[in-house]
């Protein structure tokens, strides 16, 4: 089963998002023009023009005149010229995708905003005007378009593309310019507030249709094997204090079973997959597709035959549960090439972004033993996970994402679908920590975590290790607005920076609450949670039946991962620092190794 991905298809898609993006401008255009005028709350814009253009100062009309500037069809140039000939011209490598990314989103924005002008006529607003008119319309506007493809396009590439807490600060800014400008000139005279949204709306278009062909399948290391990256051989890789990593079988080649998602990983993906296994000598390679009956494909059929030294799991973490099901306890070494919508265990492993440099860097390193949840319930079949199971919030946030905006927006369409269930109620529960009391509790959601970061380097779970021989789970029950800001604050301060502050102290229950009581977490080797009535579950991002029970085992050590190094390696030695939850003496068990 194939996709069809080449260049030619690339090209197709291009034509038919640009031809769409174009008409919806059009229609909105000419529903601003034709439509809503006169009705509220267009019939608002004349009194704001007005009273921008009554209220104006001499240090206001210098700030804008620069923000105008700024935008303009010179200054946009300039700067995009600038951008793009550093890409190009990077030491280490030229960054050909980000360019043409890049570059390509300002024309592409600006032939849209022409096209729009042609069949939508809209007068300026009626105020004197600080800067000379073009004979174009006043709808939408190109200055506001132009820095969101611009300065919008240069925050993607911040985000996507760079690593460190400052990346989140420097596309803040960033993202900052287009709606000033937008401010700039309705302050101007320039433009109507319906006209900056209509640019917004264009700028923002345009990078989502020209990243979903430029950007996606092309990672952080543009797609390129990293400096010394051998064909053959494996080199010796770092171990955990204690922890030596696991070998076997043959390392320089073999027989690899590859798991391929269809629609995750392309043709040319493909291509590039079986070549560097080539490479590193697994010359024998069968290659099985999943479908919705068959998420793993053949691979347990190939397993049981025997003979396999290799699985290479080509897909998102949906497909790495499935296959990791499959091969724990074996002893056969998995590797990732994360091209998925979330590859949330890919991230907490620190496995590049890029899946043929994460697959090339893989296979130079060593074996290692990481933890499996084994969870289970009402209408629920026992399954392992690698990453998070969870019940409430999450898995209706899971069930709701649109599967068309996930192929487009990626992990930005689970954020879309939680905020239609901001509003959802509360649920009554019951935890059973090893075998202990059981502890109730009201919550919106509750969720079980081999690994503790999700997107966007959100840290929910700030203790969870995938080698840790244990789960944590956290209770999320965020009450009121107040309660929602705290929670919102608490998370976004991890992702901002790591605070080592001194461990709360935990109730007597073992529990830790941070956040005003929004956040609360445990820590066990088994789980057993029951919810008063029925709710929506997940695994692994998976949607699964409802029911009112979930419990989860822990299996440490129980899948073989071959790692370019340790699990963790980079954050142990700060690990016991960080805030929120403490480090009790009762919550680390040795890690089986296979």
């Amino acid at each position: 089963m194939t996709t069809e991905n080449g260049g030619s298809a690339r090209r197709s898609r291009l034509v038919w998002l640009l031809a769409a993006q174009t008409t919806s401008m059009v229609l909105l255009g000419l529903w601003v023009t034709h439509v809503a005028v006169g009705h509220w709350p267009l019939t608002l814009e004349g009194r704001l023009s007005h009273a921008f253009a009554t209220h104006r100062s001499p240090v206001g009309n210098g700030l804008t005149a620069g923000l105008s500037l700024l935008a303009s069809t010179e200054g946009i140039v300039g700067v995009t010229l600038v951008c793009v000939a550093a890409l190009l011209a990077l030491p280490s490598a030229p960054r050909w995708a980000e360019a043409v990314f890049l570059g390509a989103s300002v024309a592409v924005q600006s032939a849209v905003f022409l096209v729009v002008t042609v069949f939508v006529e809209r007068p300026r607003p009626d105020v004197p005007q600080l800067d000379g008119a073009p004979p174009t319309s006043s709808f939408p506007s190109g200055h506001v378009g132009a820095s969101v493809a611009l300065y919008g396009g240069l925050a993607t590439l911040v985000l996507s593309r760079t690593r460190g807490p400052w990346r989140y600060l420097t596309a803040g800014v960033l993202l900052l310019v287009p709606p000033a400008v937008g401010l700039s000139r309705v302050y101007r005279g320039m433009h109507h507030p319906s006209d900056v949204l209509g640019g917004l709306l264009n700028g923002a278009a345009t990078l989502l249709v020209l990243g979903s062909v430029f950007l996606v399948g092309h990672g952080a290391d543009g797609g390129r094997a990293p400096k010394g990256a051998s064909g053959g051989g494996a080199r010796a890789v770092p171990a955990q204090p204690g922890r030596p990593p696991l070998t076997g079988g043959r390392r320089g080649g073999g027989r690899a079973v590859v798991v391929r998602h269809p629609h995750g990983c392309p043709d040319e993906l493909a291509d590039e997959v079986r070549a560097r296994l080539h490479r590193h000598g697994f010359t024998a390679q069968r290659w099985t597709s999943t479908t919705v009956d068959r998420p793993g494909g053949s691979l347990a059929e190939e397993c049981a035959a025997g003979g396999v030294d290799l699985v290479v799991v080509c897909g998102g973490d949906g497909t790495v549960r499935v296959c990791a099901d499959v091969v724990a306890g074996t002893g056969i070494p998995l590797v990732l090439v994360p091209c998925g919508t979330g590859n949330l265990l890919a991230r907490n492993l620190d496995l590049s972004s890029d899946p043929a440099t994460a697959l090339d860097e893989a296979l130079a390193g060593g074996d290692f033993g990481i933890d499996v949840g084994r969870v289970e319930g009402d209408g629920l079949r026992p399954t392992r996970f690698t990453v998070m199971a969870g019940a409430g919030f999450d898995a209706a946030m899971v069930r709701d994402a649109s599967p068309v905006l996930k192929a487009r927006l990626g992990w930005a369409a689970y954020a879309l679908s939680a905020a239609r269930h901001l509003r959802d109620p509360r649920m009554r529960l019951s935890l059973r920590l090893d075998g202990g009391r059981r502890i109730r509790r009201r919550a919106r959601m509750v969720v079980i975590g081999n690994v503790g970061s999700l997107q966007a380097g959100l840290e929910l779970l700030p203790r969870a290790r995938p080698d840790s021989g244990r789960l944590e789970v956290v209770l999320f029950d965020p009450r009121g607005a107040a309660g929602w800001l705290a929670a919102a604050a608490h998370l976004a301060v991890r992702v901002v920076r790591r605070p080592a502050a001194a461990p709360a102290a935990g109730g007597p229950d073992g529990s830790v609450s941070v956040a005003a009581g929004s956040l609360e977490y445990f820590s066990a080797g088994r789980i057993e949670v029951r919810f008063a009535r029925a709710q929506d579950r997940e695994v692994d991002g998976d949607t699964m039946s409802r029911g009112a029970r979930l419990t989860v085992d822990t299996e440490p050590g129980a899948l073989r991962i071959r790692l370019p190094r340790a699990p963790g390696a980079a954050s142990a030695a700060t690990a016991a620092a960080l805030s929120g939850v403490p480090d009790g003496t009762s919550r680390t068990a040795p890690t089986a190794h296979l």
